[in-house]
C-alpha cells in the first residue's frame, strides 16, 4: 500500500518517496537481498485517479511483459509448494497479487494478464461487490458476473480480503470470524469456488485470535514485507508482500522483482502505524 496512505501524490511529497527509494538501493547494494518467492501486490490499473495505487495501463502492461519474458512467473500455490520444498527451484519464482477488488480488475487488469499469461490471485473484500458501494477511496467496485468472466481465464485465484475490509488487529473474535465467513460463504455462492488463501486488510496483522480464525480457514496469509520469502523459513500465515506503486516506474518495480527495498517497506510501516492507530476499516 502507499507510503503514507491512499491520497495523490504532490510534489514535494513525490520527490520525498523517490528519495525514499534511492536510499533503499544504496541499503540494497550494501546488503544484497536474500533468495526467496518475490510476492507482489498491486491496487489499481488505468483507474486515472493519481493515486500512488494506481499504475497506467501502459505501465502495468510493461511490467507484466518484463514478468512473462523472465520465466519467473507463477501462482500463489505453485510459489508455497516451491517455499516448502527440499530444494529451491532454479529461478525464484515471482507471484502477482492484486487486493480489493474494483472495476478496473475485470476491464483493464485482467485483460493485459490474459496478454502475457500471467496468473494472479485477488484478494476480494465481498461487501463493496456485493453491495455495489464505492471502496474507501473512491473506487468503484467490480461485479461477480465480470469475476466470474475473469476466473473463465483459467489465470485467476479468488481469495479474501475480508467482508467489510476490517482490520482485524482490533475486531473481537465474534466478529472476525463473521468477517472471514461471510467473505468465504459469498465467494463459494457467487463464484464457485473456495477462497484458500487470505490477506490481512491495509496488510496488519491480526490479533493472535484473529491469526487462529486465519489458519483455520485458509492456507495462507499475506501481510505486508517488502522482501523475498526465503524457502524453508517461511510461515504461510505471514507472507511478505511487495507493494508496487506509480512511482517505482520501471527502475524501482525491477528492485522490487529482485526482492530488495526493504529500507523503503520498513519507513511505511513506522507511517502506517501512525496513520491507521484509530481505522476500523
Amino acid at each position: 500500500m502507499p507510503l503514507a496512505g491512499l491520497g495523490d501524490t504532490g510534489p514535494v511529497r513525490a520527490r520525498a518517496l523517490q528519495a525514499l527509494k534511492s536510499s533503499a538501493a544504496v541499503v540494497d547494494r550494501l546488503r544484497a537481498p536474500p533468495r526467496g518467492v518475490v510476492v507482489l501486490i498491486y491496487h489499481r490499473v488505468g483507474g486515472g485517479s493519481g493515486l500512488e495505487l494506481d499504475l497506467s495501463r501502459d505501465r502495468f502492461t510493461e511490467q507484466m511483459a518484463v514478468l512473462a519474458e523472465s520465466g519467473r512467473v507463477t501462482t500463489l500455490d505453485a510459489a508455497l509448494d516451491a517455499l516448502s520444498a527440499p530444494e529451491p527451484p532454479a529461478l525464484d519464482p515471482v507471484v502477482v497479487t492484486v487486493d480489493d477488488g474494483t472495476a478496473d480488475f475485470v476491464d483493464v487488469t485482467v485483460p493485459v494478464l490474459a496478454a502475457h499469461g500471467v496468473p494472479a490471485t485477488l484478494y476480494l473484500a465481498t461487501a463493496f461487490v456485493e453491495e455495489q458501494r464505492e471502496m474507501p477511496y473512491g473506487a468503484p467496485p467490480v461485479s461477480w458476473s465480470g469475476l466470474r468472466d475473469a476466473l473463465d481465464t483459467g489465470l485467476i485465484t479468488v481469495g479474501s480480503h475480508t467482508h467489510t475490509h476490517a482490520l482485524l488487529d482490533r475486531a473481537s473474535p465474534a466478529v472476525v470470524a463473521a468477517e472471514l465467513d461471510i467473505s468465504n460463504g459469498l465467494i463459494e455462492d457467487r463464484l464457485g469456488v473456495i477462497a484458500a488463501h487470505f490477506a490481512y486488510p491495509k496488510s496488519l496483522n491480526g490479533s493472535p485470535a484473529a491469526c487462529h480464525a486465519v489458519a483455520e480457514r485458509f492456507r495462507s496469509a499475506a501481510l505486508a514485507g517488502t522482501r523475498p520469502n526465503r524457502y524453508g523459513a517461511t510461515d504461510p500465515f505471514r507472507i511478505a508482500r511487495s507493494p508496487i506503486q506509480d512511482g517505482d516506474g520501471m527502475k524501482w518495480f525491477h528492485a522490487k522483482v529482485a526482492g530488495g527495498m526493504v529500507f523503503e517497506d520498513g519507513v511505511r510501516r513506522l507511517l502506517n502505524r501512525v496513520r491507521y492507530a484509530g481505522a476500523q476499516t
